[in-house]
């Protein structure tokens, strides 16, 4: 494998970390992926920087008793483009739920990421969510 292959798929793991954390309910360990990252939506102009920001971000995700958010996360398109020690991606999310009412699409949008290869690893230095179509939110997140 080479280099630049190596670091593809190092990022595209990390994109799906976030993911699978999420949706096993690790709010804390979402969180650290961004202890030296800035979080931002292209809904409001708020800045989040740290684990802190970054973890008060995910209070509203409603956890129930199995401990999960009961979500899946897919992430698909996910293109990764590498500089040296700075890389970006771009992918897309599809948040389903399963609810009362059974198994529904509740958010879908686009993440836009960069990275930095910081002490021999890849880490996020900035993530801008991207939502556009909205299902259904109230058995995911508190108002």
């Amino acid at each position: 494998m080479t280099d630049a292959s190596r670091d593809h798929a190092l990022i595209t793991a990390l994109i799906h970390d976030y993911a699978f954390r999420l949706d096993r309910g690790d709010l804390d360990g979402v969180a650290e992926l961004f202890a030296d990252a800035e979080l931002r939506s292209t809904r409001n102009d708020r800045v989040r920087r740290g684990v802190a920001e970054a973890r008060a971000l995910y209070d509203p995700v409603i956890i129930y008793d199995d401990g999960t958010p009961r979500t899946v996360h897919q992430l698909t398109n996910v293109t990764v483009s590498v500089d040296g020690p700075r890389a970006q991606a771009r992918s897309y999310f599809t948040v389903l739920q399963v609810t009362n009412q059974g198994l529904h699409p509740i958010l879908v949008g686009e993440y836009r990421d960069r990275f930095a290869f910081v002490g021999g690893r890849w880490q996020f230095a900035e993530r801008i969510f991207d939502p556009r179509l909205f299902g259904d939110l109230s058995g995911h997140m508190r108002t």
